[in-house]
């Protein structure tokens, strides 16, 4: 019997869990959990204060969307532009929300027609930014996050 007892004593001590510190547990469960989180999804999207955020992700990705593009659309309606020919296309804005709802432009894709025709296209969108409604962060694991989005603008002159 004080055979087992000292060979499990021996056991214990060559465990290499009893010699790792505090420090280098804490970066392994960190490096593991940061291993493991999808760094391309949110758990709610960014928030206007029209949108339900009881809802599914779809439901709020829709209404974040959605009123977005409304804002885009009446502000575009605002100005009358005077146009060499009908123009049908589709442009795509990519825009940061940082981790307090403020919303940046990063890259409006551009096209020739639309600047020829439109050179204050660009200006103009990223002046309605200006005066979108209030806007919530996306939050992911409860902590508002910066997040970055790619929406259409669907340009029809007919």
């Amino acid at each position: 019997m004080r055979k087992l007892w000292f060979i499990g004593f021996l056991v214990m001590l060559v465990s290499c869990d009893l010699f790792e510190s505090r420090e280098t547990k804490t970066q392994k469960l960190t490096s593991q959990l940061m291993s493991e989180l999808d760094w391309n999804d949110v758990e709610k999207y960014p928030m206007f204060d029209n949108c339900n955020e009881n809802v599914s992700k779809t439901k709020q990705r829709e209404c974040f969307q959605d009123t977005l593009l409304a804002h885009f659309s009446s502000t575009l309606r605002e100005f009358e532009f005077i146009l060499e020919s009908d123009i049908l296309d589709t442009l795509y804005l990519d825009f940061l929300i940082d981790d307090v709802g403020k919303i940046s432009v990063v890259d409006m894709e551009k096209n020739e027609e639309i600047l020829s025709q439109l050179p204050e296209f660009d200006g103009i969108i990223r002046q309605s930014l200006k005066t979108l409604p209030h806007l919530e962060p996306a939050i992911k694991r409860g902590i508002p996050v910066t997040a970055k989005f790619r929406i259409p603008i669907i340009i029809n002159t007919n």
